[in-house]
């Protein structure tokens, strides 16, 4: 990891990362195209950003996290965001904080694929982002899927 120097001192007082516009770890977990910013390795664990760019009809299903709060921001398109008795449809500059324990899902509403922001705060869920995005293709096996976010304290709700 790159450090920059402060002041006269010589010594390194904070990790910084570049990532470039085309740069970072492009995932397909169940179908929500992500591109990994920065992970964990990056922010010493301080959280995870990660760059969703997905087609209209892209959706992502009622769950929640037991460990990690999430920020999600709208910069393009649509997006509905399911919570149990309220939805909330966001457009491009409108975000939603979802705390842990949150129960929540979204999907891509509109004409235009939409980008969003998503910010996650401990780091550490990448792990299973790329467990995910490593099953095979065909239809989902959803006792492997709920196997492996569970490990990470995912949990979806029926």
């Amino acid at each position: 990891m790159k450090t920059a120097a402060s002041g006269n001192s010589g010594k390194d007082t904070y990790p910084f990362k570049i990532v470039k516009k085309d740069e970072g770890l492009r995932l397909n977990v169940m179908g929500d195209h992500q591109t990994i910013k920065l992970t964990g390795e990056d922010t010493d664990g301080k959280f995870t950003l990660v760059e969703q760019n997905n087609l209209p009809g892209t959706q992502i299903p009622m769950h929640f996290h037991e460990n990690e709060a999430e920020i999600f921001k709208v910069e393009s398109g649509e997006v509905i965001f399911s919570l149990p008795k309220k939805t909330f449809t966001l457009r491009a500059g409108e975000m939603i904080y979802l705390p842990p324990l949150t129960p929540h899902g979204f999907h891509v509403s509109g004409d235009s694929p939409a980008r969003v922001s998503l910010s996650i705060y401990p780091s550490g869920i990448e792990g299973m982002f790329r467990e995910l995005s490593a099953l095979p293709e065909g239809p989902p096996d959803f006792a492997r899927i709920t196997e492996i976010c569970g490990n990470y304290g995912v949990r979806f709700i029926m």
